[in-house]
């Protein structure tokens, strides 16, 4: 009997240790996503987890954010490839909304180059978007964004049909923002 209540306690203490190295791990990593979560809020590099999925995207995100679109596009780019479904509509959706703020931000001219350019924004942008739409179709941002881009593209010519009667872009419905 007493060897059995020996093996007893001794299962249980190494069930209790196991159990306070377990809680230890987690009450760490909790601590370690926060400080995270409180990096990615004030645009600071996070000491943990830089590496990962998320902090890749909040890179990528700040950068847009702060105008720098090119480097923001090829850090999302990079991230399609080990994104599920959502994330990638999620990015795809970022960088659709990088083209188009860049295309409002070229509205200001009229010559043949930057009628050029501003429609090569907007189709980019288009394209992103549907994209983003089908890998998730739930984001109603993704898809007013789209209407909008497609109303502001202009109609691909007829063939047969002249040049002038082709309206070009029309820019009066340029939205206030972006979801």
């Amino acid at each position: 009997m007493a060897l059995s209540v020996n093996k007893l306690v001794t299962g249980l203490l190494v069930v209790a240790v196991a159990s306070l190295a377990t809680m230890a791990y987690s009450w760490q990593r909790i601590q370690q996503v926060e400080a995270f979560n409180e990096a990615v809020m004030a645009a600071k590099s996070p000491q943990t987890d830089q590496q990962s999925f998320e902090a890749k995207f909040a890179v990528a995100y700040w950068l847009g954010k702060n105008e720098r679109y090119k480097e923001s596009t090829l850090l999302f780019t990079k991230l399609i490839d080990q994104a599920n479904p959502t994330q990638r509509a999620a990015i795809l959706h970022n960088v659709g909304n990088m083209f188009f703020l860049r295309a409002i931000q070229l509205t200001g001219g009229n010559d043949n180059s930057t009628r050029d350019e501003l429609e090569y924004l907007l189709s980019q942008a288009a394209t992103s978007y549907k994209t983003a739409l089908k890998a998730d179709n739930s984001n109603w941002g993704t898809r007013r964004n789209f209407d909008r881009v497609l109303g502001l593209l202009p109609e691909k010519p007829t063939p047969g049909v002249g040049e002038s009667d082709n309206p070009g872009l029309i820019m009066g419905n340029i939205p206030n923002g972006l979801p």
